[in-house]
């Protein structure tokens, strides 16, 4: 099974490209929903953010309230890291024993959706990195539509990751998502052909 990482930015597209794959019979899983997994109230990663954060962080219902809680981190990078060292550690767990679970079975390749891979220096877990991206003013633009966020918070966001350029420079694959989804789908596809030929040749 070739073992396949999808990054980028903030608001580049990655969640449509992940669902495109998905639909062209890719397995897929994604890295967000597994660190909201590691949070969820009662789990060891909700109780080390707790210690590590206090109660700020909870809703009422013992949730934490991951508003509450981005908009501290990305004030402070102290902070920013000392989360991901609670959730990256147990979301590339789940990653890897998702992989080892997977048949050997066409089309030959899966995709972890995976927004921080070169920024926790992961990127050599994968066969293959797919990145989608897009301008950088298109990605501000984005996340402030997206996430209701001033330009200056966005800004930040943005801060705390790779520059897509560099991100760019480094990828096996490189999805554009400057421009329509058909125009990006079609781009999804074309690297699903190549994936999938790859892994036959294995």
């Amino acid at each position: 099974m070739l073992k396949v990482a999808l990054t980028g930015g903030i608001a580049t597209g990655k969640s449509h490209c992940l669902r495109r794959f998905a639909a062209l019979g890719a397995p897929v899983i994604d890295s967000d929903e597994l660190a909201r997994r590691a949070l969820a109230r009662g789990t060891p990663g909700w109780a080390e953010a707790r210690d590590c954060f206090g109660d700020r962080i909870l809703r009422p219902d013992g949730e934490i309230d991951r508003p509450a809680l981005a908009a501290i981190v990305f004030a402070d990078e102290t902070a920013r890291r000392v989360l991901e060292a609670i959730v990256h550690p147990r979301v590339y767990a789940e990653i890897a024993a998702w992989l080892a679970r997977l048949p050997e079975a066409p089309p030959g390749y899966a995709v972890a959706d995976i927004p921080l891979l070169y920024e926790t220096s992961r990127a050599g877990d994968f066969d293959r990195v797919v990145v989608a991206a897009c301008a950088p003013e298109l990605q501000l633009a984005r996340i402030m539509a997206r996430n209701g966020l001033p330009e200056a918070e966005a800004r930040r966001r943005l801060a705390a990751q790779l520059p897509i350029e560099e991100k760019v420079r480094r990828a096996d694959f490189v999805i554009r998502t400057d421009g329509s989804l058909e125009d990006t789908d079609r781009q999804v596809e074309a690297v699903a052909r190549a994936l999938e030929a790859e892994a036959r040749r294995r």
